[in-house]
């Protein structure tokens, strides 16, 4: 028996054993997590903290914080037939969940998963990835100090261990990478009917419209942080020919800004993951022209922030994700043109829109599909717990963040408990020839009954009975009243008079 069928064997039988325990975040190792990710992508400790662990604070805070309404049954609407029954969602631990990281976010994109995944009560293998090979080492010796080493283990190691993995059978497995190994992991775990969550990526478009502010675009455009190996970055840009030259001049000056006059020896500007990605990224520019920057050095990894105008559609760097600090422009005639070579091609992660005309950002909601749409900013959208995050089609399926995460490593499972009380009425049965007349009241009790109206109109049929008893006895008072008062003067009058008094 193999040493990861010997892995999730165990974690199966803790789970088993109703050991599954609440994520509680620990801030002392952010020193190491950062040193590790420094060596890694050369990611500096500001970089770290905003970027991996804040995030991984915030959903294991909204976790605990929900994890009881998140758990607790969740009732649902009723038929008449159903009116006296209990009709609920109970949501389930899967079991056992296998989780694969990606490398240029080697933290966030395994913890935060894995925060869902231990709040829906499940057991989970964590599978660093072996590119990030510091932060793999890292998770390997610092999770085991603050979580069930049964419930959840770490498994390093590379492809052939990945592989051993895949043939075991799982409860789900969640992936984060790109969509050719998401392929692989699709097929494995279909040998298992196992249902997947898959993270991936693609080349997500923005569209800047000559109607908005350059300057406040560019700032918002966050093509370079972690070096472009962001799966949520702009792969390219697409505007109009008016809009690139001011573009071009918008970027210059928010490189300056943001990375100094140096990217290279400013702090906050990490590094290619390895050679190979170098190699990979570099290839990629040829036959393309470079407006700004593309200065690089393959024995530090490092690829400056690059600019390419005037690439055509059919050119090298628009057939793969670029995954790295190259941002191509493509002029397009308007939004017409931009929304047509969007949709000629694979469903993005992400469609980014920049403009100050809601209608276009509507046309732009209408007329493309990608698992994510933002206008006027980029990559924040992931930030937001309350918004489901995944792609669709080529760039991925399944969806996390908060609540999502919590219901998407759950089984929701549907639950009738039947009342006794009108049990009558399943023993009646009607003669053929009465089926007619009673069309109208099966049609009645399968309708499905909205409570929330339901008792507001029970609410407004009450009030009005009220008020119409109110006015009714009112009138009586009234009524009761003029006759009170036109008896008396009758009386008065009707009365003979009193002889004087002698």
């Amino acid at each position: 028996m193999s040493r990861e069928e010997l892995v999730v064997q165990r974690a199966r039988k803790a789970f088993q054993t109703g050991k599954t325990k609440p994520l509680e975040l620990v801030t002392e190792r952010k020193k190491e997590i950062a040193d590790s990710l420094k060596k890694d992508l050369g990611k500096s400790e500001r970089c770290t903290e905003l970027f991996e662990t804040l995030g991984c604070e915030g959903e294991i805070r909204l976790a605990l914080q929900h994890l009881s309404d998140w758990a607790a049954p969740r009732p649902v609407e009723k038929t008449l037939m159903t009116l006296v029954d209990q009709a609920y969602v109970q949501p389930q631990p899967l079991g056992l969940v296998l989780i694969i990281g990606a490398w240029n976010y080697p933290w966030a994109v395994t913890l935060q998963p894995l925060v869902g995944a231990i709040a829906a009560g499940n057991a989970a293998i964590i599978k660093p990835s072996e590119v990030s090979s510091h932060s793999a080492r890292a998770m390997e010796e610092l999770l085991p100090l603050y979580l069930d080493t049964d419930l959840y283990p770490v498994v390093t190691g590379g492809v052939s261990e990945t592989q051993e993995l895949l043939r075991q059978r799982w409860d789900h497995v969640f992936y984060t990478g790109s969509s050719s190994v998401g392929r692989l992991v699709m097929e494995a775990a279909a040998a298992h009917l196992t249902p997947v969550t898959l993270e991936l990526g693609g080349k997500s478009p923005c569209y800047i419209h000559s109607d908005c502010n350059i300057r406040v675009a560019e700032d918002h455009v966050g093509k370079f942080v972690n070096c472009g190996q962001t799966c949520i970055s702009p792969d390219y840009v697409l505007c109009e020919p008016s809009v690139q030259s001011r573009l071009l001049e918008e970027v210059r000056e928010c490189i300056k800004e943001f990375y100094t006059e140096n990217p290279k020896g400013f702090e906050d500007y990490g590094r290619i993951i390895n050679q190979r990605h170098f190699r990979r990224i570099m290839g990629l520019m040829e036959g393309s022209t470079v407006a700004l920057g593309g200065d690089c050095d393959e024995a530090d990894c490092y690829i400056g922030p690059t600019v390419l105008k005037d690439v055509s559609a059919d050119s090298k760097v628009m057939k793969e994700e670029i995954f790295g600090p190259v941002l191509p422009i493509i002029s397009v005639s308007g939004v017409d043109q931009a929304i047509q070579f969007i949709s000629d091609r694979e469903k993005p992660l992400v469609i980014y829109v920049f403009t100050e005309d809601k209608k276009i950002i509507q046309r732009m909601i209408a007329d493309t599909s990608s698992g994510a749409l933002l206008a006027n900013d980029c990559l924040v959208h992931f930030t937001v717990s309350t918004l489901p995050f995944g792609g669709v089609g080529h760039s991925g399926m399944g969806c996390y963040k908060g609540k999502h995460t919590f219901d998407q490593l759950s089984h929701l499972r549907s639950c009738l408990i039947k009342s006794s009380s009108l049990e009558s009425v399943n023993s009646l049965r009607y003669p053929p020839h009465t089926q007619r007349k009673i069309n109208w009241l099966r049609l009645l009790l399968l309708k499905q009954i909205d409570l929330k109206k339901l008792r507001r109109f029970t609410m407004i049929t009450a009030l009005m009975g009220l008020t119409a008893f109110i006015v009714q006895v009112t009138g009586v008072h009234r009524q009761t009243d003029l006759d009170t008062s036109e008896g008396q003067v009758f009386r008065a009058v009707a009365k003979p008079p009193q002889p004087a008094a002698i």
